[in-house]
């Protein structure tokens, strides 16, 4: 199976700065559609998300979970299943493999499932989703929902495609999957 990893705050969700309150939970428009075409094209789905807050302190990590919960409920309506989620806990300033750009979350995700980088897309809203995808020899994809717009600048020339949505990028993956 080909997998896809996604981002969560800004590209999933709307970015609530340090969300923690799973009843704040909100869908961009066009997610459930662009991941049920990523999902029933084939692909697994997989979170990757800087979680900086828990070691920050602003929240729990049982807060964290909530919130996914949260996630994963409003999108299994639509019949949409992430196989797993990946998270860093630590704040910016603490040494660590997982936090993006950092592969620790991909390297996971290539132990657990098996998974060629190479037949994998990482969508995010930030120039470090990009480039994980890059340093793992994935394809990325910027979405221009969260910080996207602001972010777009950086990521010209290193993103293999720049979305509107999640929609917009599961049109663009339906569309190279064969190539």
């Amino acid at each position: 199976m080909k997998y896809i990893l996604l981002d969560r705050d800004g590209t999933i969700i709307v970015d609530k700065h340090y969300l923690s309150d799973p009843e704040g939970v909100e869908l961009f428009p066009n997610t459930a559609q662009g991941l049920k075409i990523m999902q029933d094209a084939g692909y697994g789905l997989l979170v990757t998300t800087n979680q900086s807050g828990i070691g920050r302190g602003y929240y729990s990590e049982a807060d964290m979970h909530a919130v996914n919960a949260r996630m994963a409920e409003l999108l299994a309506g639509y019949g949409i299943e992430f196989k797993e989620v990946y998270f860093c806990p630590h704040a910016p300033d603490q040494e660590c493999d997982c936090r993006k750009p950092a592969t620790g979350m991909f390297d996971q995700a290539i132990a657990e499932f098996g998974l060629n980088p190479e037949e994998c897309y990482v969508i995010g809203d930030k120039l470090c989703d990009v480039e994980l995808g890059m340093a793992r020899k994935a394809k990325s994809i910027l979405v221009r929902t969260g910080k996207g717009q602001k972010e777009e600048p950086k990521c010209i020339g290193k993103a293999d495609y720049i979305a509107d949505d999640l929609l917009d990028a599961a049109e663009f993956i339906k569309g190279t999957a064969n190539e």
